[in-house]
């Protein structure tokens, strides 16, 4: 099975879950969502610059140090700017789209979540992947049908 017919079908499967079997919000806040979401999104990308280049130089300093504390610690590091990079490209694409309510943007952030997700399984931080993840998928489907 390729990699675009398995994110469909859980696409398929989460949108059954969280966005037909879930509780409905109501409509008000669905468009609220919709409406000042992208804003919010663009405000949090340009408050993380600054915090995301400080930390990208401390950790081009300790990076090398890191293999002192074995492979496994350097590699975490490595795979989660890997992970954190690629989150940041998709909402940043997105971003456009969002503000035209373009079901290919919306799809860019869902694949942003799954990101987040499978970075926070990996560092083994289960709260955030548990409920924010499960929080984040809910809202994201819950809008869904507002992008067009």
């Amino acid at each position: 099975m390729k990699l675009k017919e398995m994110l469909a079908q859980l696409e398929e499967t989460l949108d059954l879950y969280f966005g037909k079997k879930a509780p409905a919000l109501p409509g008000n806040i669905k468009e609220a969502l919709a409406s000042f979401g992208p804003w919010l999104l663009m405000v949090v990308l340009v408050l993380s610059v600054p915090g995301i280049l400080a930390a990208f130089g401390v950790g081009a300093i300790l990076s090398p140090l890191s293999l002192f504390y074995g492979v496994s610690a350097g590699s975490n590091f490595l795979f989660s700017w890997i992970i954190l990079a690629s989150i940041v490209v998709l909402e940043v694409k997105a971003l456009p789209g969002l503000f035209k309510r373009k079901e290919d943007s919306w799809r860019l952030v869902y694949y942003a979540s799954l990101l987040g997700a499978l970075q926070s399984l990996v560092s083994f931080n289960l709260a955030n992947f548990i409920i924010g993840t499960a929080l984040g998928m809910y809202i994201l489907f819950q809008i869904k049908p507002l992008y067009k």
